[in-house]
């Protein structure tokens, strides 16, 4: 592989690290099919496409702004948010 290319599939514990999250959650969302997934060898160890990633990175800001558009920022919540 060339020097700086990304690989084309990530483990979990990677897609974790790449989302801030744990490597359950990004198991959790294999599971329920947010996320697409491979599963490998006789271990059956999860693989995930740096494209697939890259999919549901651009839908959840997608979702996100759609939440953000059908529920308008409220001044209390400027207060919640300092908690």
């Amino acid at each position: 592989m060339p020097t700086g290319a990304q690989p084309r599939f990530l483990s979990l514990a990677d897609v974790a690290e790449v989302l801030n999250i744990s490597a359950a959650q990004v198991y959790a969302l294999v599971r329920r099919g947010d996320l697409k997934a491979i599963k490998i060898g006789g271990r059956g160890q999860w693989r995930v496409e740096a494209a697939a990633l890259e999919r549901y990175i651009q839908q959840a800001y997608q979702d996100a702004a759609s939440f953000i558009e059908s529920h308008p920022f409220a001044a209390d919540e400027v207060d919640a948010s300092a908690d």
